[in-house]
Parts: structure tokens; C-alpha cells; sequence
């Protein structure tokens, strides 16, 4: 099993509407793909900001790729990350998950 963890920064003013679109269009998508065991979003406000964590599982790397496409370790965003985001990471973590 694979976990996978991408993070952005966000203003606090415009944490709300971010956490929505989050919910209504990025988890249904994760969710969607064959081989996603799971999807997630942490938030945490630090001042002004509020960091963003996407967490998914994902049964195997065959599983991955079919959401990112061959390159794994590439930030996948949305259209809407661009007015939100404080700035645009290329890459997510990999880990591998004990279960």
C-alpha cells in the first residue's frame, strides 16, 4: 500500500471556500480512481496561513499512476489551486504503508 502526501499553503481568508472545493471536487476525485483505498484532507490554521494536506491511499504504485500519470512524484493541482494557492510545490511524498 501506498500513502501520498502533497501540501499547499492557502490565506486564512480564503480558507473556507478552498476546504469546500476540496470537498466537492478533489476527494470525490481521488476517491473515484481504481486502486484509492482512501482520501483526506488536514488542515491547520498558522497565523494568516492555513496549511493544506492531501492524504490518499492508494494500493499500489499501478494505483498512483493512474491518477498522476507516469510521473509519480509530480503535484497533481486543480484548476482552482491557482487562486488559492501561495504557491504551486512541484512534488508529493511517497510512503510506504504497514496495514
Amino acid at each position: 500500500m501506498i500513502g501520498r502526501r502533497w501540501h499547499g499553503r492557502i490565506p486564512l481568508a480564503k480558507e473556507e471556500d478552498y476546504l469546500d472545493l476540496m470537498r466537492e471536487h478533489a476527494l470525490p476525485d481521488y476517491r473515484s480512481t481504481p486502486g484509492n483505498l482512501g482520501a483526506w484532507v488536514l488542515h491547520r490554521r498558522d497565523g494568516a496561513v492555513v496549511h493544506v494536506e492531501t492524504f490518499t491511499l492508494w494500493e499500489d504504485e499501478a494505483a498512483v499512476r493512474r491518477f498522476t500519470g507516469e510521473d509519480m512524484a509530480r503535484a497533481q493541482y486543480y484548476d482552482f489551486d491557482g487562486l488559492f494557492l501561495l504557491e504551486m510545490e512541484p512534488e508529493v511524498v511517497h510512503f510506504d504503508v504497514i496495514d
